[in-house]
């Protein structure tokens, strides 16, 4: 069968799976923390925020010393900084 490709709606695929992963870490988020999945959906609606999230807590959960978690948090801060600024508004 031969493939019609002005038919192929690649972004359309590729939005849709970024979404399904994004739904999926934010059940496994959620199962960690207070959130409901609905929460961590709502509170990190760009596709890869839930992602950056996952990468943040588990540097924070990680069994690793305070200096070597806080340095792999600047490593990655200008990622991380979006992320920590919605948990804030979310708690303040």
């Amino acid at each position: 069968m031969p493939i019609d490709w002005d038919e192929l709606d690649i972004d359309g695929a590729i939005a849709s799976s970024a979404n399904k992963t994004d739904e999926h870490l934010a059940s496994k988020i959620s199962s960690l923390t207070r959130m409901t999945d609905k929460e961590v959906t709502e509170l990190f609606p760009v596709p890869g925020d839930v992602k950056t999230f996952t990468e943040l807590m588990k540097i924070v959960k990680s069994a690793e010393e305070q200096n070597n978690k806080v340095n792999k948090i600047v490593a990655n801060g200008e990622d991380f900084a979006k992320v920590t600024l919605k948990l804030l508004e979310k708690l303040v």
